[in-house]
């Protein structure tokens, strides 16, 4: 070999130092690829331990990219820094390692009662988490993959979520994709300025929790989670204090409730029953207030849910353009109730909420849309308009005498109320409600009423068309006071029991 080769060799060598076993990186670099560090990225070794060197490395830097270059990384917990970027690139895929290799970290003490449900109680016993970290970042086009993660509540030195962040500041998730995410493939608890922007999840238990989280945009999101919910803004009591889930932006996103792994594969098979759905509770202590939910997709799901039950406040709620297809149990549901897992709860309130532009075909026997207060606290303020639903039918003459329990207590749930006694609409124990340019039909005839009202206080419809069957009538109205109709020739003449 000429020394002319040697030379070129010695230097491409030195310029290229992770191509050598153990070598050092360039520390002047803010790109830390973490084969560098000794991961190998073939699925067998775990590459946790190589991947923690790289974060911490370029968090004693100041910062910059931790990169992820194509493989698959077999790991236990991952501890994110301040100031990073997490980035996966295409072909990347950070694998949730198995169980016994005791890989995760165990869960961290609690101090005091947990009101909140075991899920949102532990953080650190999770596949990638921070805490009270600033500037982070988990971005690109690779996967996480939770493999052997656990989708339920076991010992707490199980990892059993994907992505965990707890008290952080301006926070970006963005391009990637989880598959098999866990109990929860996304929990943000206590953040500020987060944003999550072209996730795709397909999943079988929560899609991305939001928690009492303030400055969140939620975009251009895929979501699929059939045997739990998709996007689910919370408001627990897990930082041992109320607080309110604010400033909450959810746009141009899809939630379904597929098989899981059917949304990547493209079959998009449906689940029995998949609950895949926005849902805005049940953990609300501290509640929700000026959030808009705006051109987002429901498919093969069950629907839009409102609840606020732990006595936290949920207002000024503003919803708009949706389209829902093969919906289970109901396609809009808002409820109070008094569970209150809260410390010293009083009674929650639940006022100004605004629903328009809503499509919906296939909708489920079961229910219609519910709006339901309790005796004595009243929801206030909602307004529905433009909300044009088909529903499957079939209900009969003995399902249109059901009087529905109330919810009081008990969990916040229409499949635990059971067959509603109206087809399209019920409300109950409700102040200043308006409908606006309300379409009902049905597939198959339905003995019920589309329309009921039971204590309602101030009630004002305009442009109201359902269909009916035979002799059924249009509406029943109990207690029923301040009431005004315009432009909807079925209602005329009915008046309050």
């Amino acid at each position: 070999m000429s020394i002319r080769v040697l030379f070129c060799l010695l230097c491409l060598l030195l310029a290229s130092p992770a191509l050598l076993q153990g070598a050092v990186p360039d520390t002047n670099s803010t790109v830390y690829n973490i084969r560098a560090y000794g991961a190998l990225g073939d699925g067998q070794h775990l590459d946790s331990p190589a991947v923690n060197q790289a974060i911490d490395a370029c968090a004693q830097a100041g910062g910059g990219t931790v990169e992820v270059p194509a493989g698959t990384y077999l790991c236990g917990s991952i501890h994110l820094k301040s100031h990073i970027d997490l980035h996966l690139a295409a072909g990347a895929v950070l694998l949730g390692a198995p169980q016994e290799m005791k890989a995760y970290d165990v869960a961290e003490p609690f101090a005091g009662h947990a009101y909140q449900d075991e899920g949102h109680t532990y953080f650190h016993n999770s596949l990638i988490w921070g805490e009270n970290l600033t500037n982070v970042s988990i971005t690109g086009q690779g996967m996480i993959n939770g493999g052997a993660m656990i989708k339920g509540d076991k010992p707490l030195d199980y990892g059993n979520k994907s992505i965990v962040l707890k008290n952080c500041r301006s926070i970006l998730i963005r391009d990637v994709t989880i598959f098999h995410g866990g109990h929860f493939a996304i929990l943000t608890t206590g953040c500020d300025n987060l944003t999550i922007d072209n996730v795709t999840i397909d999943t079988n238990r929560d899609g991305i929790d939001i928690d009492c989280c303030r400055n969140t945009m939620v975009s251009n999101c895929r979501i699929n989670s059939p045997s739990d919910d998709g996007l689910c803004p919370k408001s627990t009591y897990a930082l041992g204090r109320r607080v309110i889930t604010e400033n909450l932006t959810i746009v141009n996103c899809q939630v379904s409730g597929f098989k899981e792994g059917t949304l990547l594969d493209g079959t998009m098979r449906p689940h029995r029953s998949g609950t895949g759905r926005i849902k805005f509770g049940t953990e609300s202590s501290g509640g929700f207030r000026n959030v808009t939910v705006a051109n987002c997709t429901f498919r093969s799901c069950k629907g839009l849910a409102l609840e606020e039950v732990d006595g936290g406040i949920m207002e000024n709620i503003s919803i708009n353009n949706i389209t829902m297809m093969d919906v289970w149990d109901y396609p809009i549901y808002i409820t109070l109730g008094r569970r209150n897992r809260t410390p010293d709860a009083t009674n929650g309130i639940l006022r100004n909420i605004s629903i328009a532009n809503v499509i919906a075909t296939g909708v489920d026997r079961k229910s219609g849309i519910q709006i339901t207060g309790m005796p004595g606290d009243d929801i206030e303020g909602v307004r529905l308009q433009n909300i044009h639903i088909t529903f499957a039918g079939g209900g009969t003459a003995q399902d249109a005498a059901i009087h529905p329990p109330e919810l009081a207590t008990g969990y916040p749930e229409p499949s635990k109320i059971g067959v509603m006694p109206s087809y399209g609409f019920f409300a109950r124990h409700v102040r200043d409600l308006e409908l606006q340019n309300i379409r009902f039909s049905f597939d198959k005839d339905d003995l019920r009423p589309p329309l009921i009202c039971d204590d309602v206080d101030g009630l004002e419809i305009d442009d109201f068309k359902a269909r009916l069957s035979g002799q059924t009538p249009a509406a029943t109205f109990t207690a029923v006071r301040g009431l005004e109709v315009r432009n909807s020739p079925s209602l005329e003449g009915i008046q309050s029991k």
